[in-house]
């Protein structure tokens, strides 16, 4: 395969390098996140969706708020509780006394980048009310769809799935999740340098007193989506991803490998990676550096696997070990 080569556009420099700036306007809020920010930019280019995996405090909900005050778009949050309705999240209708009709009052779904926080916190039904949003990109009520405004992402928000009180999402509504991504906790010197901003009069409540200001908007987004679609895939690349995928199916440590919405969306992912590294082209190791999130949710393991020790990611990683890389 041929070295890689920048691309010459000018126009595509330039929405690349705003796109990149976001994480230097996200890092005056958040401290040592670079892998989430770069996952959060990535599903925007495919409009795609994100769960974020931390326990809590680890700044999942600050991230997502710095990430859309950096882009200039409008967001939402939703706090999941066992009590949350449906239409709570997406908006229902309501009888007017003066007109004497019902008029439809939209809920907090539209907007352009939701957070959904605590998502597994809430039971199947409300969380299922996400499902036509994610996949559709409308809410239908009282047999009315409604379209949702563009772009549209869902960043949920999950505490790890042993802790009480969770409902583990079905993997129905995982699969529509294009990434998942989990929020370590920081390191020692990540930890002191937050210690530091808060001592200094840091207030994750006003992100303008941070310095957060936008760098990108919607035009940006938009013509970086139309750029990442001109990203060419080979045969060899392609036969590569499905590969990877069906390989999942074959392990024995699994019960459910990747479905081929998997493979379409590590194909995705992959592109909308090599055009972020200033390419035109997918590479093998495009492949492997999006691998871990994109497909980590889309596998279940065996529970005598999950008891000796395995884990999503050693699963996928020796997967990546063993299947043949295009030359």
């Amino acid at each position: 395969m041929s070295a890689p080569t920048p691309e010459t556009d000018t126009t595509s420099d330039s929405t690349r390098a705003s796109l990149e700036a976001l994480r230097t306007e996200i890092g005056k809020a958040v401290v040592g996140q670079d892998p989430a920010v770069t996952g959060l930019v990535v599903a925007l280019l495919c409009r795609g969706h994100v769960l974020l995996e931390g326990v809590p405090g680890v700044a999942k909900t600050l991230l997502v708020r710095s990430l859309a005050a950096a882009l200039e778009l409008d967001t939402k949050r939703v706090q999941f509780t066992p009590d949350l309705m449906p239409s709570d999240v997406t908006g229902s209708l309501v009888y007017d006394t003066r007109s004497s009709e019902f008029s439809f009052q939209p809920g907090p779904v539209f907007t352009n980048l939701l957070l959904a926080d605590e998502i597994n916190r809430t039971p199947p039904k409300t969380q299922s009310s996400l499902l036509e949003a994610m996949e559709e990109r409308q809410v239908t009520v009282d047999g009315t769809p409604r379209l949702l405004p563009d772009p549209f992402l869902v960043a949920a928000t999950q505490n790890p799935v042993e802790y009480e009180g969770t409902y583990p999402l079905p993997e129905a509504q995982l699969d529509r999740f294009l990434l998942k991504l989990t929020v370590p906790l920081p390191s020692r010197a990540d930890e002191i340098q937050v210690l530091t901003r808060h001592a200094e009069g840091f207030d994750p409540r006003d992100l303008k007193a941070a310095g957060v200001r936008p760098v990108a908007g919607p035009a940006e987004l938009e013509a970086a989506r139309t750029a990442v679609a001109k990203v060419s895939v080979s045969a060899e690349i392609a036969g590569y991803v499905v590969d990877i995928c069906r390989a999942t199916r074959e392990s024995p440590s699994l019960t459910l490998g990747v479905s081929p919405r998997g493979a379409t969306a590590l194909l995705s992912t992959a592109r909308a990676w090599a055009w972020l590294t200033g390419r035109d082209y997918v590479t093998p190791d495009d492949v492997k550096a999006l691998a871990l999130p994109t497909l980590r949710h889309r596998i279940h393991l065996r529970p005598e696997a999950e008891m000796e020790g395995v884990t999503p990611d050693s699963v996928i990683n020796s997967i990546l070990a063993h299947v043949p890389v295009p030359r």
